[in-house]
């Protein structure tokens, strides 16, 4: 089975290591052995942590665009509902899950500009879009590739503004760097094959230091301290 998924990930911190703004977002097409990506589409969003119920809608936008030119058989959307289909979702299945009256209300505001989206590829690619959250392998690997593509855009960041940032990586995982990109692996139980990729076209790894450490203040998050070179 070929599976689309998506997930927006990494988060710019301030000096008190807190999430200002989350970094980038992807959509990406993973196939057996599910381990690694064999297609992506990754952007810079930068969009304020208050606004991130906001990015599922992005996510999914992602996930339609990169079926123009990669088939699937399905879209795992990071929505934790049970793998639902999203066509099915409504306020009114929304009230069996256990969810906040706070993040129901953002759900709602949401939830037909979603089934609109997941309709439109129901129709033209004939695939579901299931709200399967963080049990998805291909979401996880989403989230990753995520992480990776903010370090490449955060230390561009660094570089443009002379600045130093902090960038919070996502839940367990490691970066490595490799001869052409940034590579972030999972250091969860059994996921030790599972990783995301992003290739650095622009070199601008080499014009930062970047210095990897645990987030003290969010227990088995780590963080990259990104330096512009002087």
């Amino acid at each position: 089975m070929k599976i689309i998924a998506a997930d927006s990930g990494a988060a710019l911190l301030n000096d008190r290591f807190e999430p200002l703004q989350v970094v980038a977002a992807c959509a990406v097409l993973v196939e057996p052995l599910y381990t690694k990506v064999t297609s992506c589409l990754a952007e810079p969003i930068f969009a304020n942590v208050e606004s991130g119920h906001e990015l599922v809608i992005h996510e999914l936008e992602l996930c339609m665009n990169l079926l123009k030119t990669a088939k699937a058989d399905v879209v795992h959307l990071d929505m934790s509902f049970g793998g639902v289909n999203l066509e099915e979702l409504s306020a009114v299945s929304l009230s069996q899950h256990h969810v906040s009256g706070k993040a129901r209300g953002h759900l709602l505001k949401i939830l037909p500009k979603l089934r609109k989206i997941a309709l439109d590829i129901k129709r033209v690619y004939d695939i579901d879009v299931l709200a399967i959250g963080k049990e998805s392998i291909p979401v996880r690997i989403a989230e990753l590739t995520a992480g990776a593509y903010a370090v490449i855009y955060s230390a561009e960041k660094a570089s443009k503004e002379a600045k130093t940032v902090w960038l919070g990586l996502p839940a367990k995982c490691r970066t490595k760097t490799s001869e052409e990109g940034i590579i972030i692996e999972s250091q969860m139980p059994a996921e030790q094959d599972l990783a995301g990729y992003a290739k650095d076209e622009n070199k601008v790894l080499e014009k930062v230091q970047m210095v990897e450490m645990p987030n003290p203040c969010a227990r088995g998050f780590r963080l990259l301290e990104i330096t512009p070179k002087t």
